[in-house]
């Protein structure tokens, strides 16, 4: 049942108006990250409030206005938004205390811009997930990609602006070229934008209309930059230059989770399951999912830099989703909805890690983590559960994803695709058990000098002053990774919550 409701609304405008209170509170950096916290914690509220009656096949909708006839700029909080909203909710509570601990320590310049523009994107990440509409998911969408660019950027160093340059190119590239023609086609077809189970098109137009309706669904395809499928990636690495809170839940979940959670909507609710099955959309989607997931790994694994080797990681990562969606069997479809969520934890512990060891130690690159882990337990443990959830080891949630893909691929009868599943496992563990093992399996190597640590450093920042290894004045950079680790190993053992909302999304 729809419920005309304005919390929706509320959920996007609280950080709009937190945003506010973060710069004019700009001289005083204690009540300014209060503001942020506190807008963050509220957003949360907002969001669990509506997820009872979600559960209960609800939904929340709110028109603000129409333009154009069966066009209309309209939000609808459903299953598959409150997903994403829960995840992306929930991580910039968390992000908003690790941002305190590594902005201030670094030093960082510009540190009311950066909550500002943090708390803006969380309004335009919500955009998405809540919007009822192509037209409405398209304005978030874009929004999103203007606001993140001065997070991107934030360093201002010729190095920042190239790599904030290049994901400025590839995401505004993509979906106007793209996106935008797409999205103009479906609506002179179809006559609406609006999202519906079983998809927008009428139930005959694969017969009639096919080849259109294939150019149709690769201009949505890769007019979703955010999603990284190749060659569509190479901004996610690019934009790494970005201090790690960005790059933590930017890209562990805000813009790459917009970028797979949009691709779902496409294969769920613009087009269909009936309809991608009589085009065989799923089958090349699947085909061009599991190339990204072997390539990207492929990369990963010859990556030094701690960043860099997480980032391909990521490509890699987002592309299970995708295949998830595009294998259209239930188990499939779970497989692919459950890892918005898993992978989002569990990436997010890894990418703070890295930030924790850069903040503490100098440290950057694989090569110089040599006993780390006796220097750094909490750390390096918590880098552990990371990614084991990512290589898919029980009880750590990645692997109830990638059992549902497998499962997925079993019903749908792809034994090729349970190969590249196996096969990515293998390069998963291929790219971070060595990290893992020279952590904790190696002695350490003699202290580098911040000089030379900051030499190999893509992170960039730091100063000549020997900063001593100790955990225990980092607490608001340790304590987070260790809550996210932690609710990484709860999703894997108790993950009903997003199985109901996956069963929901199916129907």
């Amino acid at each position: 049942m729809d419920i005309e409701s304005f919390r929706p609304l509320l959920v996007i405008l609280v950080s709009l108006i937190g945003a506010g209170f973060i710069i004019a509170n700009r001289d005083n950096p204690n009540k300014r990250e209060i503001c942020s916290f506190a807008t963050a914690v509220t957003k949360f509220v907002l969001v669990i409030s509506m997820l009872p009656g979600i559960l209960a096949g609800n939904t929340y909708t709110f028109t603000l206005f129409t333009f154009l006839e069966e066009v209309s700029f309209t939000l609808r909080a459903d299953a598959l938004g409150i997903t994403f909203a829960i995840v992306a909710s929930t991580l910039w509570m968390i992000t908003s205390v690790y941002s305190i601990g590594y902005m201030r320590p670094t030093k960082e310049h510009a540190q009311t811009r950066f909550y500002a523009c943090f708390a803006v994107t969380l309004s335009m990440t919500m955009g998405v997930a809540f919007s009822a509409n192509l037209v409405t998911l398209y304005l978030f969408y874009e929004m999103l990609t203007l606001i993140t660019y001065p997070l991107v950027s934030h360093k201002q160093t010729d190095v920042a602006y190239a790599g904030a340059n290049k994901y400025l190119f590839y995401l505004l590239g993509t979906s106007k070229a793209f996106l935008l023609t797409g999205m103009l086609l479906s609506y002179a077809f179809a006559g609406t934008l609006d999202f519906q189970t079983g998809g927008l098109f009428p139930k005959d137009a694969g017969a009639t209309h096919g080849t259109l309706l294939v150019v149709i669904y690769f201009l949505l395809l890769f007019g979703i930059g955010k999603a990284a499928l190749m060659p569509v990636h190479a901004w996610l690495p690019a934009a790494m230059v970005a201090p790690t809170p960005v790059s933590a839940l930017l890209h562990a979940v805000a813009v790459v989770n917009t970028g797979v959670f949009s691709v779902l909507r496409i294969i769920f609710h613009v087009f269909g399951v009936d309809l991608m099955q009589s085009l065989h959309l799923g089958l090349v989607t699947v085909i061009l999912a599991s190339f990204t997931i072997l390539m990207a790994s492929f990369f990963a694994m010859t990556r030094d830099n701690l960043k860099a080797r997480l980032a391909y990681s990521t490509v890699s990562q987002l592309s299970y989703i995708v295949l998830g969606g595009a294998l259209l069997s239930v188990s499939g479809m779970t497989g692919g909805i459950i890892h918005i969520a898993n992978h989002a934890f569990s990436k997010i512990t890894l990418f703070y890690a890295a930030g924790a060891i850069y903040v503490i130690t100098h440290k950057t690159l694989v090569s110089q983590l040599n006993g780390i882990g006796r220097q750094l337990p909490f750390t390096m443990v918590a880098f552990s559960i990371g990614a084991l959830s990512m290589i898919g080891v029980p009880p750590v949630s990645g692997f109830t994803s990638k059992w549902f893909l497998a499962l997925g691929t079993m019903e749908s009868g792809q034994i090729a695709t349970m190969v590249v599943l196996l096969t990515s496992t293998l390069l998963n563990a291929g790219y971070f058990m060595p990290i893992v093992y020279r952590a904790f399996f190696k002695p350490p190597d003699e202290e580098l000098t911040p000089a030379h640590a900051i030499a190999g450093d893509k992170d960039g920042g730091g100063d000549d002053e020997h900063h001593d290894i100790n955990e225990s004045d980092h607490k608001f950079l340790v304590v987070p990774l260790c809550l996210t680790a932690v609710i990484a190993v709860l999703l894997g053992i108790f993950p009903n919550l997003f199985l109901n909302l996956a069963k929901l999304v199916i129907g």
